[in-house]
């Protein structure tokens, strides 16, 4: 199928990550239409299949042309998986994090609104990739895939990690089981959470997957700081579909790989 995208595909990068083939995508630069509209690459959403892989094709040309674009099936999990070989489409494992040091490969993290992460040591030629939704914030996602990167070769000394567009402070209210959870598991974890309307706080994501990489001796981090809620035009949003009560939703993607 072809199509023509509406726009140029939009790459974020970060400078911490340096040369390391890597990007995040918006939702810029696709063919998908109408509640889909731009660079959806969401299998799982009610788009069109044959537009969703010409988007993936797009996302992935755009960071590392020829390479094997390899996802997983995302679950809200703190599971890691090490990626060795490019896997089917049909065969994606339940994961919510990979890890590699094989060339040629492109690991891509799906979000819409929750905490693209992307993972690199140079030197060692390791890189990881992990969806930090807040379920698997907590549970230790990045904690587990800065394990799994080091059981292949890096060092957590050298370790850089961006963290992507997603829902802002500002954007994300919870309520007050959701803060008490997060409470009462370290008492400092307060400071992520501002106040809202009664019963209710704005969450800080973005920032308390930061820390968590901090606490694990990452000294090499940098937030992006783009909110995916409220910039219609250039992300997805979850949580904006649920409060336009759309009956779908887009995913964006996050890729990082290692030249051949």
């Amino acid at each position: 199928m072809e199509r023509d995208a509406k726009d140029k595909v939009e790459v974020l990068r970060s400078r911490l990550l340096g040369d390391v083939p890597h990007g995040f995508l918006g939702r810029r630069g696709g063919v998908s239409e109408g509640i889909h509209a731009g660079l959806n690459v969401g299998l799982g959403s009610d788009d069109d299949r044959e537009a969703i892989l010409a988007n993936r094709r797009r996302a992935a040309d755009a960071v590392l042309p020829n390479a094997e674009l390899v996802t997983v099936h995302q679950i809200h999990s703190p599971d890691v998986i090490t990626v060795t070989e490019a896997v089917a489409l049909d065969a994606r494992p339940q994961a919510d994090a990979m890890v590699t040091n094989k060339p040629g490969l492109l690991l891509g993290i799906l979000t819409a609104d929750c905490v693209p992460v992307l993972f690199a040591d140079d030197k060692a030629g390791v890189i990881g990739a992990a969806h930090a939704g807040w379920k698997g914030a907590i549970s230790g996602v990045t904690d587990n895939t800065l394990a799994a990167m080091e059981a292949l070769g890096a060092d957590r000394s050298r370790i850089a990690c961006a963290i992507g567009p997603c829902i802002a402070q500002k954007s994300y209210e919870v309520d007050d089981g959701f803060y008490r959870r997060f409470v009462e598991e370290a008492d400092e974890n307060e400071r992520f959470f501002g106040s809202g309307k009664p019963g209710h706080w704005q969450f800080d994501i973005e920032g308390y997957v930061a820390a968590r990489l901090a606490v694990a001796g990452i000294t090499k981090v940098e937030c992006l700081g783009e909110d995916t809620y409220s910039q219609p035009d250039r992300f997805f949003s979850y949580r904006r579909s649920c409060h336009r009560n759309e009956p779908g939703y887009g995913r964006e993607i996050s890729l990082i790989g290692l030249r051949g």
